[in-house]
Formats: structure tokens, sequence, C-alpha cells
């Protein structure tokens, strides 16, 4: 006897209130036994007619010396129905299974998809495929005494067992809320990534997960592996900025080392380790209570408290809320973050730490830990599967809260609740306000770690935070990576986002309002001057790395003309504009601007090595590189003319820390 596997129909993936995701709907699968198909070669030709299939491909398959093959599996039901009509002795179709992604994109990251042969690969369909797999059917095939098919022998069908069904946390209508404000973000700032999670901060539960750029499970091989292969919610590390502030806030409290009373100067810069660290404040804050510190998120007040609690207590809440460690979502791929070992870390690394720099997490580690000051104090393992229930709707496997730890207590935490409830009302987070409701969180600003130190012009904007403020029903995050244009700060990228999110979540969830809620007296705007930026020259740059490199510096770029070079740009490099000013690129030249072998040597300062070397690779000039970190000066001036094959040397210095505001 002979076994043939056939695939077992995949199970289903529901939302928490029984919605259908995923599904598997029925397709026929074409096979043939080669040893019962009397003129092969008129039988392939009429087979790949029908189902558009290479003549000799079909031959091919129908002259193995096998007495089974497969000829075209999951085709169309046109398809099927014309092969059936040929009535070919031979031939014949089973039933299998095609997936089916219901909502399209919709939480792709979270659901992943699932290959040809029936098995998961990414996200839920790989982290679940055991249960979602069934059991596989078998096409018998009967063999004579020496191990021969039997070519007019009966082969008898077991069908396959359907594998079971997968009930998620996720709330469909939320998770709707989710990817049309992640749409938003995308359409205003043009991020390289962007992620919302909505957390239930007394359960863990995952109410909606959502990443850009996205793609459709059904479709995935149409997207680069970049985009599907990694789900930047548990994967991506990022310096948290502020809203690390909420973790060394809640340590401070816990441990005695702050009261809120407590009052401090802010000469407008703190000095540790020969190092100047700045506020964004110029001039500082003055004289401040701790309320007042967190509401100004004001960064030599939280270096004071972070060194106040010192390295071995700073490490023990870092680890207690589960940084460098994962939360053990079960979703494949999760990253642990990027922390200094305790035995390394010197007074700076405490002081930036306690501001969140020189340390990376993962937007699900800094969900989870920050939904402990919503909860009472309680680290709970995030939670994104609620059941296994069989192909009758019976729970077969219910999955309920788990509590990891008790990282502070419920007096600490209903203390800076209502401390962060005022950054909200008072603070640089006014703008995640939520009408009838009320929240309470932090916002952020990092800047990106590049090559050589700080990548310049490119952030993380960030919320984290929970509403309603007097009782969190939820807890939400926002971060955005790289946002473009002068934009870049949490509480004007992120905490409106924050807002739309929680307010059309709550009102869904059918949360009583709170009528005499008091609302911030006015939006949370910058008062600092206007920042200005020294504009690159990008003459003679290929146009799209033109593009990068003014969108990096935050200004608009404007392109005129068709063309792959840019030739002239206004205002002119070297000139000094406001952050979001618009530079227009000319990239078709007139006659005789371009004179043959000759380049432009364009400006490279503030690229690194690797952005430097590109684009003078493209121009046809070499590199040669001096240090490390990002270019400062150049032996050949921006704007001159050279010969092709002509190199340049470029001296690279490590960048400054910049410490921003929020």
């Amino acid at each position: 006897m002979r076994d043939v596997p056939v695939d077992a129909r995949r199970g289903n993936i529901y939302d928490r209130n029984g919605n259908e995701l995923v599904t598997s709907i029925s397709v026929d699968s074409a096979y043939a036994f080669p040893p019962q198909i009397v003129n092969k070669e008129e039988a392939a030709a009429r087979i790949a007619e029908v189902l558009g299939m290479d003549k000799e491909e079909v031959y091919r398959k129908l002259t193995q010396n096998v007495g089974f093959v497969w000829i075209k599996r999951r085709i169309d039901y046109e398809s099927a129905q014309k092969l059936k009509a040929l009535k070919i002795k031979g031939v014949e179709l089973v039933e299998e299974n095609k997936r089916f992604y219901r909502q399209g994109s919709l939480a792709a990251h979270v659901l992943g998809f699932a290959g040809d042969d029936n098995q998961g690969l990414i996200g839920i369909e790989s982290a679940y495929d055991k249960e979602l797999r069934g059991s596989p059917g078998r096409i018998v095939i009967e063999k004579d005494a020496v191990g021969r098919d039997i070519p007019e022998a009966l082969h008898k069908f077991i069908p396959p067992v359907p594998g079971n069904n997968v009930v998620l946390t996720i709330d469909q209508t939320i998770q709707y809320f989710v990817e049309r404000e992640l749409d938003k973000i995308v359409e205003t700032y043009n991020p390289k990534l962007a992620v919302i999670i909505v957390m239930d901060p007394k359960t863990g539960e995952i109410l909606a997960m959502g990443n850009r750029p996205t793609y459709e499970p059904e479709n995935w091989r149409q997207y680069p592996q970049q985009v599907w292969d990694h789900n930047p919610a548990i994967w991506y590390n990022y310096e948290p900025g502020s809203t690390f502030k909420i973790i060394t806030a809640a340590s401070a409290l816990e441990e005695g080392a702050v009261r809120l009373s407590d009052t401090f100067y802010d000469p407008g810069y703190f000095k540790v380790a020969n190092r100047t660290i700045r506020c964004w404040q110029a001039g500082g804050h003055g004289s401040q209570t701790f309320v007042e510190v967190a509401q100004n998120s004001c960064n030599p007040g939280f270096i004071t408290v972070g060194l106040r609690l010192g390295k071995e207590k700073f490490y023990k809440y870092v680890n207690a809320f589960g940084f460098g460690h994962k939360t053990d979502i079960c979703l494949p791929g999760e990253e642990v973050g990027i922390l200094i070992p305790q035995k390394e870390a010197t007074d700076l690394n405490i002081a930036t730490m306690s501001i969140g720099q020189s340390i990376a997490v993962t937007p699900i580690q800094l969900i989870t830990a920050v939904s402990t000051v919503a909860n009472g104090g309680l680290l709970l393992k995030p939670l994104l599967v609620k059941a296994i229930t069989g192909e009758d709707g019976k729970v077969l496997q219910e999955f309920k809260p788990e509590v990891v730890r008790q990282v502070i207590s419920k007096n600490t935490a209903q203390t800076l609740l209502e401390v962060l409830t005022s950054v909200v009302q008072k603070g640089t987070g006014r703008n995640a306000f939520v009408d009838g409701y009320g929240a309470a969180g932090k916002t952020g600003t990092a800047q990106v770690v590049g090559s050589g130190g700080y990548a310049e012009g490119k952030y993380v904007a960030s919320f984290a935070g929970f509403a309603p403020a007097d009782d969190p029903r939820i807890s939400v995050l926002v971060m955005v990576a790289e946002p473009t244009g002068s934009s870049y700060y949490g509480s004007q990228v992120a905490a409106p986002v924050f807002k739309a999110v929680a307010q059309d979540t709550l009102r869904y969830l059918k949360v009583p309002e709170r009528p005499h809620i008091e609302k911030p007296k006015y939006p949370f705007e910058y008062d600092e001057p206007e920042i200005k930026q020294i504009v690159p020259n990008v003459v003679n740059y290929p146009v799209e790395d033109a593009k990068n490199v003014l969108v990096n510096s935050g200004l608009i770029v404007q392109i005129r003309g068709q063309g792959n070079i840019v030739y002239d740009q206004v205002p002119k490099g070297g000139a000094e504009v406001t952050r979001g000013t618009t530079v227009i690129l000319d990239l078709n030249p007139p006659p005789g601007a371009v004179e043959d072998g000759e380049v432009t040597v364009p400006d490279l300062r503030g690229l690194t090595i690797k952005e430097a070397g590109t684009i003078l690779e493209k121009l046809g000039l070499h590199l040669s590189p001096v240090g490390t970190g990002l270019a400062v000066r150049q032996d050949v001036a921006p704007g001159s003319k050279v010969a092709r094959d002509t190199t340049i040397t470029v001296e690279f210095e490590p960048p400054d820390i910049q410490v921003l505001r929020d």
C-alpha cells in the first residue's frame, strides 16, 4: 500500500467576539494515476488547455513512472468543472482548502499566513500551527507483491480531520480604529514604521495591535520580505525617550527616593561624569515640585531622581518591569530590547536611562510595563489568545490572565496615576486628553541610534497612557519611528493619535463618560524658537538620494521637471531656513548645463560612511573615509567640478547626544 497525504481543513481564527478573521474555503486539486491513462499525449493537451498549464509540463507529470502525481493544486471552480467534464480515466479531483483572510490586511502581523502545504509560516498561523492544522487524510494506492502500483486497483480515500479554531483577544472593531489611525499617520508623516497597541491593563489582553507598513496575508509573496517577516510591535528596538520616565518615577516613588512635594531646581542643564545634559527649556524650569517635574518632562529633574535611586535599585526595577527580557507573548520573533549590563553601567548611563536614552525597548515591553500603573502595580503577561475551540465550537483550552509579579504597590500605582493625569491636564501630554474621559500618560521623543551615534534628523515620537484617567479600561501605546517633515515630537505626532483611538474605543465599549471632567485650558504647544536648519547641497545627487537627505533634515521636497539627477535647487545648499521649509529640486537641466566627464561634488556633511559612499559611488566618485560617525569635513568643497573617478576624502566624527523635550 502507498499513502498520498491530503491536507486537512485548517481551523478558523476568530476575534474575541466570534467574528471570523481567517477561514479556509474549499477548492479542488487535480491529481492523476499515470498507469491508468491510455493516451497520455492527448490527455496532456486537453488537461493543459482547461487548467492553463504548459502542455509539456503536464505530459512530463503523466509519464512519470509512479502510481500517483499531483497535476495542479487549489484550482478555481470553473477550471475544476471543465476538467471533470473531460472524463479522462485516471484523472481525479480531491477537495482541499485555501486560506482566506476576510478583512484583507487587518491585523496582518498578528494573524500571519499559511503556506501552500497548509503549514503556518508567520504570526498566529505559525504559533498555533499544531492546533490549526488538523490531521491530514490519505489516498491509499494498492501495490503488488514486488511494490509496483496496480494500475486498475481500487484506491481508497481516507478523509482528513479538520483543525481546531483559535479565538483571539483582538477586537475587530478596535483593530479597525487602530488601522484607520495608522493610515492617517502614514499619509501625514510618511514614517519608517508606526505601531499602535491597545491593551486591557487589568487582564493583559491585547485588544488591538497594528503596524505600518503592512501587507495582505493572502498575497504575502507580493510584498518585500522585510515587511511581513517581522512584527515591529514585538521586534523593533528603540530608545523610548520620556515615556520611560514613567518607569523612573514608579521606581523612585516605590523606594521612597522621591516624594511629590520634593522640590528641584533646574538651571537648564545637569552635569554628570564630565558631560552636560541640557534641558529642553532654555534657562531651565527653575524651582519646581516633583509633580511639576513630571508635567514639564524636565530632564534634569528626572536625572536627579534616577541618581538618587542608585544603580542597584534602578536595575532592580528595570528588570522587574520586564525590560531586557521577552514578555513571552505568543508570537514568533520577539526581541528583548537592549540593556547595558548592570556591572558595566556608569552614573552617566543611569542619568541617560532615567530619561529614556541608552536603553532600547520593544513596543510590547513598554505597553506591558506601563500598564502596571493602571492596574495597581501588577506586571501581567500580554495575552493574545483567549481560547482554542473545536469544530463544533466547544472550548478545548482557555487562557486566563497571568500575573508575572507585583512590581509596585497599589498606593504607588495610584499616586503615579494621579501624577500622569496631571501631565495630560497641565503638562506636555495635553494633546492626548480624551473628551469625556480624561487620560493619564507620557509623551516621548527620542533620537534614532545610527552608525557611530545618533542619526541626524531622525526621531521616534511616542505616547504611552491610559483612559479613563480615574479608572483605566484601556492602555494605549502610539509609536511613530522617523516621521518626516517639521513635526516629530511625541506631543505633536503621537498624542493626538492616542486621543482618537482611546475616544472611539471607550465609546465603543460603552464606558460611561464623565460629564464634569475638567478639560485642559489650551492644547500643548512649543514656545521654543523655530528650529533652524542648514539646507544640504544635493546638486548632482540622484533624485531619490536627494529626497532622503532633505527629508531627514526636516525639510519638504518639491520636484520640478523630469530626470534622475538634481541639477539645481532652491534654496541653495548652505542657506539657513526653518525646519519644514520646502526645497525645490530641478531635474531637467538646460542645454549645456552638464559637462561631459565632470560631476559636481555633493555636500556630504551629516551623512554616515555608508550613505556618503553610496552617494559618491552613484556619481562615479570614490570615498576615502577618515574616522567614524557622521561626516563633518571633506577635502573637495561642495559644488566643485571634478573628473569622474576622483577620490573624495571625508572626515567623520561621533555626534553629540541630543536630549529632547518629551
